[in-house]
């Protein structure tokens, strides 16, 4: 909490000149595809110079509302999750580098997600959307021998469920979640025998869906994914006692 006796800081002219453009986009109601003022209209209209004109367009440009392309003007961007997550996923990699417990919250979140994922997709998915699951299924017994693509099919499997919501922030949401995860999982294809347990797993989650067992559903992705945090924890150990 600040008090009258702590010193004033003082603020950068680009946290100042992007405060301004923030007020001139919701001012004039700007919408995505629609220009800004040029850097030179914009440091005659504010008094400053090009370095701080940049530095406010490129923070902006980070936060995903707008878009800047060489030798044009920089304009609103179009919406987009899948843009918040890739703005995020340093940041949270660095994270969990660097906080067990933080790790686990989001093994813990995940869990919950997939869960209420598996339970709307038991109650929405239609005979595509099962078949769609189950080549992708297919797809990943076809990479048993190839670690990083039978990964990839994972990641897949997941999303599809996500996306049979219908919902674009729950897709999204789940392309977040893998992605933040994707580096801890390697380690999950050093246990033998895992590969065909975890396909057993995901045709059980794909039976419950097609049954339409909105409970079955979530209690086979719990048991699924608990199961395979359970034994990336014990591998951990195993690897570590050896070390």
């Amino acid at each position: 909490m600040t008090t009258e006796h702590d010193p004033i800081k003082r603020r950068k002219l680009s946290d100042e000149v992007q405060e301004r453009l923030l007020a001139i986009i919701e001012s004039d109601r700007l919408g995505p595809g629609d220009p800004l003022p040029s850097e030179r209209d914009l440091m005659t209209a504010f008094g400053v110079g090009r370095p701080a004109i940049r530095e406010a367009m490129q923070s902006l440009q980070r936060m995903g509302l707008v878009e800047i392309r060489h030798g044009e003007r920089a304009r609103i961007a179009e919406p987009s999750f899948g843009r918040m997550v890739e703005q995020m996923s340093d940041s949270m990699r660095h994270i969990l580098s660097h906080s067990p417990a933080s790790l686990a919250h989001l093994k813990e979140a995940r869990a919950t997600f997939e869960m209420e994922m598996a339970r709307i997709a038991a109650q929405r998915a239609g005979p595509v959307d099962v078949a769609r699951l189950r080549r992708t299924i297919d797809s990943q017994e076809a990479q048993r021998n190839n670690p990083a693509n039978f990964l990839q099919f994972d990641a897949r499997f997941h999303r599809e469920i996500a996306a049979i919501s219908g919902n674009p922030i729950f897709t999204s949401l789940s392309e977040a979640l893998l992605r933040w995860l994707q580096s801890f999982h390697v380690g999950l294809m050093r246990v033998q025998g895992l590969e065909k347990l975890t396909l057993a797993e995901h045709r059980q989650i794909v039976d419950e869906i097609e049954a339409g067992n909105v409970e079955g559903a979530a209690k086979a992705m719990r048991d699924h994914l608990y199961r395979a945090n359970d034994l990336y924890h014990q591998d951990n150990l195993s690897r570590n006692d050896a070390g």
